[in-house]
């Protein structure tokens, strides 16, 4: 550094986060516990700015009109996108993309009805999840918990590991691109109903 002799060591910067002086008992928290041991704590450091940013913690949240003013009217308004909603739009888009594969797909010798059928079952395992869990949403809508949606979630994924494995095992002429490709289409949905809100 400029001005810093080479047998000097750099020194920490106090910023406006670290308090005056912390710097200082932080080196001598540092120095004591490589006395000690031996060899230095590092994460002694971590934890004496975890502790300082605990103390610091002045986080207010945000009135109704002043969320408002920051992010306008809509932001006070309830959502367009419902969980029925992005269900629906997935089972739009997996019956156009399940048209998309009859229409524009013929493999050699694969029969006529195994690439539709297929793409149906990729955008079905899909929507039909999300169906399960938005009902259930529906039915818990007065005693929403975290509990219950994290519950609702592990039945989702539960439910869409098993038809992946029933459809694998049970369903041999299953053409797995036109399901993997349509499974993948309307999980987007997720993404394009965020975007529209």
């Amino acid at each position: 550094m400029v001005g810093q002799r080479p047998d000097e060591a750099p020194q920490a910067h106090e910023g406006p986060d670290v308090p005056p002086g912390a710097t200082a008992a932080s080196r001598r928290g540092q120095d004591e516990a490589a006395n000690e041991t031996g060899r230095v704590d590092h994460n002694a450091r971590w934890d004496e700015l975890d502790a300082s940013q605990q103390e610091n913690n002045d986080i207010v949240p945000l009135t109704r009109t002043e969320a408002e003013q920051l992010f306008g009217a809509q932001v006070s308004r309830p959502s367009r996108v419902t969980p029925f909603r992005v269900v629906a739009a997935q089972v739009v888009l997996s019956l156009v993309a399940t048209l998309a594969w009859w229409l524009f797909y013929k493999p050699p010798g694969v029969a006529a009805s195994g690439v539709p059928l297929s793409a149906f079952l990729g955008g079905a395992i899909c929507w039909l999840p999300g169906a399960l869990f938005a009902a259930r949403l529906k039915q818990l809508s007065r005693a929403g918990t975290v509990f219950n949606w994290v519950l609702g979630e592990a039945v989702k994924m539960g439910v869409t590991i098993a038809m992946f494995v029933a459809i694998a095992f049970g369903y041999h002429e299953v053409q797995w691109i036109p399901l993997l490709i349509t499974y993948l289409i309307a999980l987007k949905t997720y993404w394009i109903a965020l975007a529209w809100r």
